[in-house]
């Protein structure tokens, strides 16, 4: 299933590029001000139809939200963000992906993020390891100076309180999903989200990373994030490679 997933994902970038491509890009903000393009859109509708071809699972999406109510009772259902990092994707620096993940008892099972731009493609199946390109990755870093990944757009004070406090000085800019699967292959060694996320947004690169030696805590549970909860917000978290502890 999971080439079935990543062929789906290579339909969207195509017309996401398109898209990203063209001079004009109109964009529109959603209820939370957050923005929106018909790249959103066009990505949503074609992952849909691929998904709903290939298995019988419900889908939400972030452009297709599905009420609590109606979603609890779900067991294993896909989850999607058809275009993570729509801000990388408005200031064309390419750092904005593609997520689909398949969820089961609250836990990711499947990955797979493509990132467009670069023609790139993370994607893991639960018990069966990362890969990067058809390539295995693991990261197996033992780096004493740690490497830290920041968000190009959402950091916070609390983030570079973090970096500060952990005495982190090598600090990456990285847009969207493209965060956690760098720790996941060893080109980062942690990535401190103190900012609001969504749970498509971290699903598909959740099983990637664990996949990969990592791990993504959330910091009030100190457990490993949970998905399909009612509220489809994750609080903050720490992702890392499984061999750092740290506190916030």
């Amino acid at each position: 299933m999971i080439l079935q997933v990543i062929d789906i994902a290579q339909k969207a970038s195509i017309e996401i590029l398109k898209i990203y491509n063209s001079s004009n890009i109109d964009v529109e903000l959603k209820t939370d001000n957050s923005p929106i393009t018909k790249a959103d859109l066009i990505s949503n509708e074609i992952i849909i139809d691929g998904l709903e071809k290939i298995s019988d699972f419900p889908i939400m999406t972030e452009e297709s939200i599905i009420d609590y109510e109606i979603r609890k009772s779900w067991n294993k259902f896909w989850l999607v963000d058809p275009l993570d990092g729509t801000k990388d994707f408005l200031a064309k620096n390419g750092e904005f992906t593609i997520n689909i993940a398949l969820i089961e008892n609250r836990k990711p099972i499947l990955g797979v993020v493509f990132i467009p731009f670069t023609n790139d493609v993370y994607y893991a199946e639960i018990n069966k390891g990362a890969f990067k390109n058809g390539n295995k990755i693991y990261n197996n870093s033992n780096r004493k100076e740690l490497i830290a990944a920041d968000s190009n757009f959402y950091s916070t004070q609390e983030m570079q309180d973090f970096f500060k406090y952990n005495n982190i000085k090598d600090i990456k800019k990285i847009g969207s999903s493209i965060k956690i699967c760098k720790l996941a292959e060893g080109e980062i060694d942690v990535y401190p989200r103190l900012n609001e996320t969504k749970e498509w947004d971290t699903a598909a690169t959740h099983i990637i990373a664990n996949e990969a030696g990592c791990k993504i805590i959330d910091v009030v549970t100190k457990k490993e994030l949970i998905y399909n909860k009612e509220s489809y917000r994750n609080n903050f978290f720490i992702a890392s490679r499984n061999n750092l502890e740290f506190e916030v």
